[in-house]
């Protein structure tokens, strides 16, 4: 979400100034810059990932804190005293030493860590939200949080973060629609939809003429430009999504979402780390929570967004996985049937699919 597009002029009352802040401190993280919180707490964080030992100095000696999720904290045998993250008092480590305890791709580097003694008092709740800051600007979700602000830094709320998901929804556009013929879908039209905060868009790729008085065929496909683009053999997105296409344009038409949540919400980059540990053993879910993500961290209220942008309230969805019938419902989409959508597995594909079943409940 860090490439600042072109956005719709906005009055004070719309969620656009809060969403506008956040877009101005992820910017400000990617670059390695300090960004200072209100909350029930004021402090001043950089992510570990971008953060450099002058930018560390300007945090103060005093009081630093190394902000991890349960997830990451639990690879590293750390108690988990407090909700959500674990605060670590790191005294004056260099930011080598931070992105050492945060990235598990530098585990085997650097194996002797720890033994790491977290605070045990509760938290201000605005650390939370400063680690989820850092996963919306694509990071690993490691903060390093100072005392007070700090001077000229961007500076945003607690709850404009907390409030980002529904800003994004609430604002949520289409920005223009053309024809685009496909090989095997000729009659399709590319829908784009923007958010006010111009993060990545995301696209509708409407077959046929599919009418919105009844249930359509419906298809909600996440990024994945290893699958999807350069036919990686690591996962099936590739096949299911040409495989949709095919299927809906059989059926006489429907819809595809596709949405902007590469490595189902961690990003690229972050999937490629994911990759390196699956090299070393981990399977997909494992990968994501040594990372410290959620074994899955998309959201569906954008995609029930965009079909009722469309004027679609009701589908018949192509999926394996239930997740996302009860997402749609969640968000006012009636789900009339399940369509399997599944596809033969290959020598390279075979554990990730197991782990999808097995631990993912996919019904595959």
């Amino acid at each position: 979400m860090h490439a600042p597009l072109e956005s719709p002029r906005l009055t004070k009352k719309q969620p656009g100034p809060a969403l506008e802040r956040v877009a101005r401190a992820v910017d400000a993280l990617r670059r390695g810059e300090p960004v200072s919180i209100r909350g029930d707490a004021r402090f001043s964080l950089l992510a570990v990932e971008t953060a450099t030992d002058a930018a560390l100095a300007g945090l103060g000696r005093k009081g630093r804190l190394l902000l991890l999720t349960h997830a990451r904290a639990r690879t590293l045998k750390i108690r988990l005293y407090t909700p959500a993250i674990v605060a670590l008092p790191v005294g004056n480590m260099r930011a080598e030493e931070l992105r050492a305890i945060a990235d598990p791709t530098a585990d085997l580097d650097f194996p002797l860590k720890g033994p790491f003694t977290p605070l045990r008092q509760k938290l201000p709740s605005a650390y939370a939200s400063a680690v989820t800051l850092v996963k919306l600007a694509g990071l690993l979700p490691a903060v390093i949080v100072g005392k007070g602000a700090t001077k000229g830094a961007v500076t945003l709320t607690a709850a404009d973060i907390d409030s980002y998901d529904s800003g994004i929804v609430r604002t949520l556009r289409i920005v223009t629609r053309a024809r685009v013929p496909l090989e095997g879908a000729e009659n399709t039209e590319l829908v784009a939809f923007r958010a006010a905060d111009g993060s990545p868009e995301h696209y509708a790729i409407v077959i046929g003429a599919p009418t919105t008085n009844r249930p359509v065929l419906a298809r909600l496909h996440s990024e994945c430009f290893t699958g999807d683009l350069l036919a990686s053999l690591k996962c099936d997105c590739g096949s299911q999504l040409r495989g949709a296409i095919a299927a809906i344009a059989k059926a006489g038409g429907g819809v595809l979402l596709y949405l902007a949540q590469e490595g189902r919400g961690i990003g690229l980059i972050n999937k490629l780390r994911a990759y390196r540990l699956q090299d070393q053993g981990f399977d997909t879910m494992e990968a994501n929570e040594r990372l410290g993500f959620e074994a899955d961290e998309r959201r569906y209220a954008i995609a029930a967004k965009m079909l009722k942008l469309l004027g679609f309230h009701a589908v018949r969805l192509m999926t394996n996985n239930p997740h996302k019938v009860a997402a749609l419902k969640t968000e006012g989409i009636k789900v009339t049937a399940r369509v399997p959508h599944a596809f033969p597995h290959t020598a390279h594909n075979r554990a990730y699919l197991r782990t999808k079943a097995e631990k993912g409940g996919h019904l595959l």
